[in-house]
């Protein structure tokens, strides 16, 4: 177990997150480190790394990224009643175990293992450790369907829930790459259309227009001025940032390749910018922050613009398979993002507790089924001819 991510062989773990299913940038090994070194998720923070390896002949075989977690804040799988009901049985709930990547509900990769019997081996390691400590429960959130497979294996229960993804466009399975913005708004039923249109077009008059910036182009001034926006944006809405500027400034040193900024601008003068995360081997961009600066009026449908419009004209340009909106949110359906589930795996010690649990997530199941169904009929997009 280690204490630190830095402790970890980087080269190692990247080598088992290059072999998974569905790598994404958030599970580097420079990733969870800069969380940790910028003090973001540390134990002040509710966040106590305790990450798991395995190891055999001095070679990495399997690793997860484990938390023991004071809190549910930054987790987007909400778990609020289970921690109420605990406590409410004069059970402590905190600490709980947590694999997962802190603040970033993006699925993918969490059991790194070179093959299927020591993702097993390490999913019972960390349901020993959990037994070991008297801990209430063991979590994985956003996983990957060969995690799911290993978690249900192993008898933990699954959780469904739902985000809004972009993906390029096929035609009868094949691929049909959007020309541009306005082939895509093309491909939109007429009310959506119409409604994107007005949404942009309110941003341009109000004398706003976007710089984009990729990789070493987002310099300090730009990281400076991204960061004042993200943190006015959360205590805006009388929350706490979750990264410090120090996190930005590791990821503009080691990961600058996966980021793009865009930056508005009004007469010469930058006022807001969002952030997405790209892997661009594999043609995947992920929304991740955004924020406008603090003490301007706020500009009539900028958000969506930077969040979603700038993003979207950037990933079709780029011939990007999929923009991922982040979590919740159904209203980023109108604008051209789909249904699609994610999946949690939970362990928890009590067995009338688990029981009850197990009860909840089949009824709670029962209405993601019916949620879904209901989008589908809400399709933003054309019928196929």
């Amino acid at each position: 177990m280690h204490t630190e991510p830095g402790t970890i062989d980087a080269r190692g773990w990247d080598a088992l997150l290059a072999a998974s299913a569905a790598p994404t940038p958030f599970m580097r090994h420079a990733y969870l480190d800069a969380l940790h070194a910028s003090r973001s998720a540390v134990r002040e923070t509710g966040w106590a790394p305790c990450f798991l390896t395995i190891e055999h002949g001095g070679a990495l075989q399997a690793a997860c990224a484990l938390y023991l977690k004071s809190h549910s804040y930054g987790e987007y799988v909400f778990d609020w009643a289970w921690a109420n009901a605990y406590e409410n049985a004069g059970r402590d709930y905190y600490p709980k175990l947590l694999c997962a990547v802190p603040f970033t509900p993006v699925p993918g990769s969490r059991l790194l293992a070179r093959d299927a019997a020591a993702r097993v081996v390490l999913l019972r390691a960390m349901q020993a450790l959990a037994e070991e400590r008297g801990l209430s429960s063991a979590h994985l959130l956003f996983l990957d369907e060969a995690d799911q497979r290993a978690a249900e294996a192993a008898g933990w229960m699954l959780r469904s829930a739902v985000q809004f993804h972009w993906q390029q466009r096929r035609v009868d399975g094949i691929d049909a790459p959007y020309a541009d913005f306005a082939d895509f708004l093309a491909s939109l039923q007429r009310d959506k259309r119409k409604k994107i249109q007005q949404e942009r077009r309110y941003v341009r008059e109000a004398g706003v227009d976007f710089e984009t910036l990729r990789g070493a182009q987002i310099d300090d001034a730009a990281w400076d001025f991204f960061h004042r926006c993200y943190t006015a944006t959360y205590r805006a809405h009388h929350s706490t940032p979750y990264l410090t500027r120090d996190f930005f400034h590791r990821m503009a040193a080691t990961m600058a390749g996966h980021w793009v900024m865009f930056v508005a601008r009004r007469g010469g003068e930058r006022i807001a910018a969002s952030l997405i995360a790209i892997d661009a081997e594999r043609g995947h961009a992920w929304g991740r922050y955004w924020g406008q600066a603090p003490g301007l009026e706020p500009v009539n449908c900028l958000h969506f613009e930077a969040c979603y419009y700038q993003p979207l004209a950037w990933c079709i340009e780029q011939r990007f398979l999929r923009f991922e909106g982040g979590a919740q949110g159904e209203h980023k359906m109108a604008r051209g993002l789909l249904p699609v589930r994610t999946a949690s795996a939970h362990w928890l010690a009590e067995p009338r507790f688990a029981d009850a649990v197990a009860r909840f997530l089949e009824s709670e199941g029962s209405g993601i089924e019916a949620y879904v169904g209901e989008l589908s009929e809400r399709n933003p997009f054309k019928p196929a001819p």
